[in-house]
């Protein structure tokens, strides 16, 4: 019982330990990227691994003039519009095939999955001569559309999947009182689904808001860049002060950050709250 006992401690010392050098290693580069930005430029390639010896704040303040502002409020945008609508429209879609029966539902179901498999890479070229043709290649529709239709299958399949274990006693009573099918997804769907719809919203933001192949090919004029070609076109501007774009890199990470630590609780009760269940 006390070798036992001890064997289990040792496996939770080393667990833990590891968890910690993993934080470690996600955190640390975090903070030298958010200290660096406040250094000056000798001081980054002298005192690498210092605490700056005098806090420029300038630095972010440059950084946001020569164009991380204009990219940061193009990111938000997009990033915004984009969850919002591949929420709303999975969210439906999700509700219709989880609570209603009818003629083709697998088959349905079966062409959303199959959305998953649909490589953004593989349609580049076809979105490219689409866009085109719509006269809406190189604005921000562009970028919303394949956004969304790229996201609405796996944001399906996890809320879809969510649904199914909600118990349907409240919406059988509403049901009796009168409500219709559209009354019952708005107001008790919508609310009782928070958790799962807090997770679909924080991964579709973070896969946006890091795009960089679309946002690359379908955007030409600078005033519809987002953040992570805005930064790549700053790092040719700024030319070798990379104080500047450091702090312009951590201008880009705040929002995804404060995102997570928002959406934390509600984020773990989604992926485990029926999320990986069929």
């Amino acid at each position: 019982m006390n070798k036992t006992s001890t064997m289990s401690r040792i496996a939770r010392s080393l667990i833990f330990i590891w968890f910690i050098t993993y934080a470690i290693c996600i955190i640390y580069p975090l903070l030298w990227m958010v200290i660096s930005g406040f250094k000056t430029k000798s001081e980054l390639f002298l005192n690498t691994w210092a605490l700056p010896q005098e806090w420029v704040w300038g630095n972010y303040k440059t950084a946001w003039d020569v164009g991380v502002g204009r990219y940061f409020f193009n990111s938000v945008f997009v990033t915004s519009i984009s969850v919002a609508l591949s929420v709303i429209i999975s969210a439906g879609c999700a509700f219709a095939l989880s609570r209603f029966r009818f003629k083709g539902e697998k088959i349905i179901l079966l062409i959303v999955i199959g959305g998953l498999m649909l490589s953004p890479q593989v349609s580049l070229i076809s979105l490219y001569k689409l866009l085109q043709k719509l006269n809406i290649y190189n604005t921000y529709l562009a970028l919303i559309i394949p956004y969304v239709a790229f996201r609405i299958p796996f944001t399906t399949f996890l809320i879809r999947s969510y649904l199914i274990d909600l118990p349907r006693e409240v919406e059988d009573a509403a049901y009796i009182d009168g409500c219709n099918s559209w009354g019952v997804f708005w107001q008790i769907i919508l609310p009782m689904s928070k958790p799962i719809i807090s997770t679909a919203s924080l991964l579709t933001a973070m896969q946006v808001w890091n795009e960089f192949m679309f946002a690359l090919v379908f955007i030409e004029d600078s005033k519809y860049k987002t953040i992570p070609i805005g930064l790549m076109s700053l790092r040719s501007t700024l030319s070798t002060d990379w104080t500047v774009l450091l702090a312009g890199l951590t201008i880009s990470v705040i929002p995804m950050i404060i995102l997570f630590i928002v959406f934390q609780k509600q984020f773990v009760r989604g992926l485990t709250s029926g999320s990986v269940k069929g």
